[in-house]
């Protein structure tokens, strides 16, 4: 059937060399001058040809027969000395040429069907109610003083994304602030104002002491993303984006940057936008990925050299086609490229490429904070990193090495390794600010479950002491009305 893709079975692979042989003999044995010693020639096939040739169309095989014939046809006058594999290169392009032409498919034609893991969705779930308490606080944070009228924050409710009105908030999160009245203007009535209260300014003075234990951290992993980029620099106003995702303090720009004129330089105007940091100087002992840190332990515990390679785990119920199957096991074979090395001379489009892009976006999970991060905060760096247009493809391609959330309206790349379950496995030292916030948090919910709690009781208290009462009035009208009887 003519158009129909056919995949041959082996037996059918094997017997092809023998097909074609069969129409060499018929096409030649009518011409004049054939030899027996030409035919054997004649059927001289490269096995690599036909047994890397993963698919091959059923018209394919006529448009093979029908070449065969009218090469022998149109040489009469001459001795026939036809290789049949150039025949099928003819039709079959992609089995000529590099030693890649035949093992990988088009990376653009794969396709991955996603899958929903809601372990990992789960992880990104528990995350939502402190994130929007901690922009709440940073919010409040970026006034003067540390003040803010509560009108203004209630002004400001749609761009927080917080669903209620702001004292419904602050009900639910009791301890983050204080409320106390105050004159916006000296001629003015007082209206309530927010301050950070005690609790919460302990917990600030607790992650700036965590912060100064982890400066040389938060150096480390600014060196190794100017080392992945392109020329080694990279714009200030992207890692500005990108601070919360890897843990850099909010005024790292100003204080931490010049603190190491040998490791950083800020070049450009900061007023205009267009600022760029750029690595000044090469430090080999940030060079290396955690995947090759990874092997050189295995090879110190083992004593065998083992090499680099992802940790490649599908979840369950994920079976990928043959093509796909069989594409994945041939990249894996390909030698591991450290995302510090140099990409420039590699082709975009070729599968090596494929493996640097694979590996930096493991890097860049690696260092994050929770070893998952926005796809499109990734895709501000396309032009640092050297990611093509169609990068999100990559994390759905590779289904054991990534997973793509779609929780909250947002693509969000997680790397599967780093999860077990719902929890972290390796924790970033950095987290312990978010375990002290969510320490803080706690405390005000089990203060306002025990207010709730509290009131409760004390509402149920008054209905006994009212249905007590009534009980008494009644029996007091009772003995009234029976003295008025008797």
């Amino acid at each position: 059937m003519v158009g129909k893709v056919e995949t041959f079975t082996p037996a059918l692979r094997l017997s092809l060399p023998l097909f074609v042989h069969l129409i060499f003999s018929f096409s030649h044995s009518h011409s004049p001058r054939y030899r027996t010693s030409d035919r054997i020639h004649a059927v001289t096939v490269e096995p690599r040809c036909l047994t890397s040739c993963k698919k091959l169309r059923v018209y394919d095989l006529f448009a093979i027969m029908l070449s065969a014939l009218k090469a022998s046809l149109l040489s009469k006058n001459s001795v026939v000395s036809t290789n049949s594999s150039s025949v099928l290169h003819t039709f079959l392009p992609s089995c000529s040429g590099s030693n890649y032409g035949c093992r990988f498919a088009s990376i653009s034609s794969l396709k991955v069907p996603w899958r929903k893991d809601r372990q990992l969705d789960e992880a990104i779930e528990q995350d939502k109610a402190w994130r929007l308490c901690n922009k709440v606080v940073k919010e409040v944070l970026n006034e003067p003083g540390h003040v803010i009228p509560l009108r203004y924050l209630e002004k400001r409710r749609e761009r927080l994304r917080v669903a209620v009105k702001i004292e419904t908030f602050l009900d639910r999160n009791p301890g983050l602030f204080d409320v106390y009245l105050d004159k916006i203007k000296p001629k003015t009535q007082p209206v309530p104002f927010l301050r950070v209260s005690g609790r919460l300014q302990s917990f600030l003075d607790e992650e700036k002491r965590i912060r100064d234990d982890n400066e040389q951290l938060v150096v480390a992993k600014l060196c190794k993303l100017l080392m992945m980029s392109k020329n080694k620099v990279a714009s200030a106003e992207k890692l500005g984006d990108v601070k919360r995702e890897f843990g850099f303090p909010n005024d790292f720009m100003c204080n931490l940057i010049p603190k190491y004129p040998n490791l950083f330089r800020l070049v450009g105007s900061p007023d205009e936008g267009k600022s760029y940091l750029e690595l000044v100087s090469w430090n080999p002992e940030f060079a290396k990925s955690v995947i090759e840190q990874r092997a050189e332990e295995e090879s110190k515990l083992t004593g065998i050299r083992i090499r680099p390679s992802f940790n490649v785990k599908l979840p369950k119920g994920v079976l990928l086609k043959k093509e796909m199957r069989e594409w994945v096991r041939d990249w894996m074979e390909l030698p591991y490229i450290s995302p510090y090395e140099d990409a420039s001379q590699l082709d975009q489009a070729s599968p090596e490429m494929e493996k640097r892009t694979v590996g930096v976006f493991h890097e860049l999970l690696s260092l994050s904070l929770l070893k998952r991060m926005p796809v499109p905060i990734l895709g501000k760096f396309k032009e640092e990193y050297r990611f093509s247009n169609a990068f999100p493809n990559v994390f759905t391609r590779h289904s054991g090495i990534f997973y793509t959330s779609l929780k909250g309206g947002i693509k969000t790349a997680v790397l599967r390794e780093a999860y077990e379950n719902d929890q972290l496995i390796d924790r970033d030292p950095l987290l312990a600010i978010k375990d002290k916030f969510l320490e803080l948090l706690n405390e005000g919910h089990r203060e306002r479950e025990r207010q709730v709690r509290l009131k409760r009781e004390a509402t149920q208290n008054d209905k006994k002491q009212v249905a007590v009462e009534d009980v008494h009035l009644d029996s007091e009208q009772g003995s009234e009305s029976c003295d008025e009887t008797i």
